[in-house]
């Protein structure tokens, strides 16, 4: 079994380069997730970042507001906290006990955080007509975790309902289903 901070630095990887491909024309564009626009989605990426990280620490997290952050170098900020993040996961004792508000087991929280930065990346990437390929290592680990953590989610509205998909689906595809989203989400057209 993989680390958490070594799922999170190859899920990482994968999704810097989604958000550096992303402009500021892009902002204002429709993603797979209804509730956000690209702006939207880049801020709440940032707050999940940063509180999960806060939650490795052992430190409070609040997720009451959402800032507006996509200002000045946003995209090196979010190469560092992405960096930042995977440190504070690569702590010896991160992943032991019980972290955050919610009363989870640290490897649980742990392997939320990666399935936020590994999904949203996706829904950027669309959004955006970027190509996005999730490390499999990242999508073994997620996959059963969402799974368990749906029908939680969904009761919290964080989820929406499973998307329905034929057999021989992706693993991805599958975990973008469970999620609520539809695996062949395209933008409309402009």
């Amino acid at each position: 079994m993989k680390k958490i901070s070594e799922l999170l630095d190859a899920a990482a990887a994968r999704a810097r380069p989604v958000v550096r491909g992303t402009g500021d024309v892009d902002l204002t564009a429709p993603t797979p997730c209804a509730e956000y626009d690209v702006r939207a989605l880049l801020n709440h990426l940032f707050l999940v970042v940063v509180n999960f990280r806060a939650l490795a620490a052992r430190q409070p997290a609040d997720f009451s507001g959402t800032p507006d952050v996509v200002t000045g170098d946003w995209h090196g900020r979010f190469d560092e906290e992405t960096a930042s993040l995977v440190r504070a996961w690569d702590v010896p004792g991160a992943e032991d006990g019980v972290t955050g508000g919610m009363g989870l087991p640290a490897r649980t929280v742990g392997l939320m955080v990666l399935g936020d930065l590994t999904v949203h990346a996706w829904d950027l990437a669309r959004a955006t007509g970027q190509d996005f390929v999730p490390d499999p290592a990242v999508v073994g680990e997620v996959g059963p975790g969402l799974a368990a953590l749906a029908p939680q989610a969904r009761e919290m509205k964080v989820f929406g309902e499973p998307f329905p998909v034929p057999p021989g689906v992706t693993a991805f595809e599958r975990v973008l289903a469970v999620t609520g989203r539809d695996p062949g989400w395209a933008p409309p057209r402009r």
